[in-house]
């Protein structure tokens, strides 16, 4: 079965013609796509920078690529390679997946400073998974400290298995600061491209995938493609994922208009009628009619999809609850208890939901927060970082609502409703949006990299969270005697003490531990230096003590500490794992 017979549709009327497998005759070869893969920071964005004699990295902000990018480059020796140059950062981990599945060859870099990382390894696993082979750029080999050989000793571990020890990875020693080396490494691609014999129809229908997706104010949906069979013209009619495009523009990685994209090309396609998704598959349709059934027959099956599953989550929770119900009811027994828990459930079934807004004001301990991003990828990866939140035990972090594109009015109008806060990753909120935000009370926070992102949510989850109170010592003294003193009728204990370490203050809180744990917590009732009441002991000086509990037991050995107590904001324990 070919890409065009995954289009089914109801009826025989309405499937996507199904064109004949490619004949080999047909066959031509291809230039090879590469997929640049690696840790963050090891230069992965600097080593394509070099390819393709532009200021890429420069660009970047941080030095971290933020989303896929696709690159036609032409070498020296006439030969092509097209580049998927896809983020190290740990958040765009399934970006990286998805790069390695249309990828013919994984360029693995690894700085020979630095070593096997955790994004190193994630990317070996990324390149299995999809079957690619690996050709390893060793990187920063100019660098004093650099070690290829530890590097490639590492590696044998992930069943990385270079040619010096025995295996089929080629190795290439590489500066991507200095240039050096890199012509071989790239001749080492293409030796391994023409091994692969990559062939592909281009007379074919269209097939591709979405690299990359986002909206343009100018332009409407925008996607970046590679195209994997058949020509791409001005005027095709495609489908992807729930959308469709009758092609009405097409360029290069530079902006250029292009008119035709051949197998291998990553193009950039404007004409869709609604925004696909980053991993879409791309595939030609004969008509718009056409177009329009495959998408309204892939939305009908979405909603009953969905259906199954809310299903599925309604049964889940209904057993959860008949669980839990059976639980109290075997604990407690009784019929009045048994009636209102019922009730009190049936009374949250039927409750319609309140505005987040009324509901933060009675839970301080909510935070709802509206994302929105440049492009697909990245709002998919700071997604995937949400997913990561296990601490609703602090805070409870609600997402409301997410998109792509800059900060609108409507934007805003949603997060005053649910008193949120507005992240914006990439994108702009202008002067008149930030103006109202301020006049509604809403907070906007735009960042341009992810790690700042999240970063500023630890904090605004931790602003949520009540203040804890932390102990500071001030002075430590040992009971070295006891004895009792006659106060009326009654006889009071006192502890004799030697103060060891800062000074004891009256009216400061002690505690009083033995054999390391706490016994009682309180204040003092007197404090003497000899027959005198003072109300400050210092260090090396002996003082009688009594507590404001007489009940509590001195003993010789005990130790009392002298504290204070100062509230101290939270932090969230929350860890997304950078």
């Amino acid at each position: 079965m070919n890409a065009h017979e995954r289009l089914d549709a109801p009826s025989p009327a309405a499937r996507v013609a199904t064109g004949p497998q490619a004949d080999p005759a047909l066959l031509t070869p291809r230039f090879p796509v590469v997929t640049i893969m690696g840790h963050v920071d090891h230069g992965k964005t600097t080593l394509l920078d070099k390819f393709r004699k532009t200021q890429v990295a420069a660009m970047e902000v941080g030095g971290i690529t933020q989303h896929i990018g696709a690159f036609l480059v032409s070498l020296p020796s006439g030969e092509k390679i097209t580049f998927l140059d896809t983020p190290g950062h740990a958040a765009f981990s399934a970006m990286r997946a998805r790069g390695a599945q249309v990828t013919d060859i994984v360029v693995l870099v690894v700085a020979a400073d630095d070593g096997v990382m955790k994004q190193t390894v994630e990317s070996i696993q990324h390149a299995k998974e999809a079957q690619v082979p690996i050709v390893l750029a060793i990187n920063k080999c100019d660098r004093t400290d650099a070690d290829p050989e530890k590097v490639k000793k590492e590696l044998l571990a992930y069943d990385v298995i270079c040619e010096d020890y025995g295996g089929d990875v080629q190795a290439v020693h590489v500066s991507a600061l200095t240039g050096d080396n890199l012509m071989a490494l790239a001749e080492a691609t293409i030796a391994l491209a023409e091994m692969l014999e990559l062939k592909a129809d281009p007379t074919g229908p269209v097939e591709g995938t979405v690299i990359e997706s986002f909206t343009d104010k100018g332009r409407g949906p925008v996607t970046t493609a590679i195209i994997q069979r058949g020509t791409l013209r001005k005027g095709s009619i495609l489908v992807a994922g729930k959308s469709w495009a009758k092609v009405r523009l097409m360029f290069d990685e530079n902006g250029k208009p292009l008119n035709e994209a051949y197998p291998s090309m990553p193009v950039g396609i404007i004409g869709w009628r609604d925004l696909p998704s980053a991993g879409d598959e791309i595939l030609e349709v004969e008509s718009e009619p056409r177009a329009r059934e495959v998408v309204d027959w892939r939305k009908i099956e979405q909603k009953e999809e969905k259906g199954k599953d809310d299903l599925k989550i309604m049964e889940e929770k209904r057993k959860e609850h008949q669980e839990a119900y059976q639980k109290a009811r075997a604990k407690y027994g009784s019929l009045h208890w048994k009636k209102r828990s019922y009730m009190k459930y049936l009374e949250r079934k039927e409750q319609r939901p309140v505005k987040p807004k009324e509901k933060a004001e009675k839970d301080s301990n909510v935070l709802p927060i509206i994302i929105k991003g440049d492009v697909d990828g990245s709002v998919e990866a700071i997604l995937n970082l949400l997913d990561t939140y296990d601490a609703p035990h602090e805070c409870e972090l609600q997402l409301v609502h997410f998109g792509l594109g800059d900060i609108s009015e409507n934007d805003v109008n949603f997060a005053e409703t649910f008193d949120g806060v507005i992240y914006g990753f990439n994108v702009d909120a202008g002067k008149a949006i930030q103006q109202s935000a301020a006049q509604k009370g809403v907070k906007i926070k735009l960042h341009k990299i992810i790690y700042h992102l999240i970063e500023d949510l630890q904090e605004e989850l931790s602003s949520r969270l009540p203040h804890r109170l932390e102990e500071y010592p001030i002075g430590e003294a040992c009971i070295l005697a006891t004895f009792s003193v006659t106060e009326g009728k009654r006889k009071v204990p006192v502890a004799g003490c030697r103060v060891q370490k800062g000074q004891l203050e009256k009216q400061k809180k002690f505690k009083l531990i033995r054999n390391g744990q706490v016994i009682w917590k309180g204040s003092l009732t007197s404090l003497k230096h000899h027959k005198d009441d003072v109300s400050v002991i210092k260090s090396g000086m002996d003082c009688g003590l009594s507590l404001d509990d007489e009940k509590v037991e001195l003993k010789v050995g005990d130790e009392v500490v002298c504290y204070e107590e100062n509230e101290v904001p939270a932090k969230t324990s929350w860890d997304p794992g950078f």
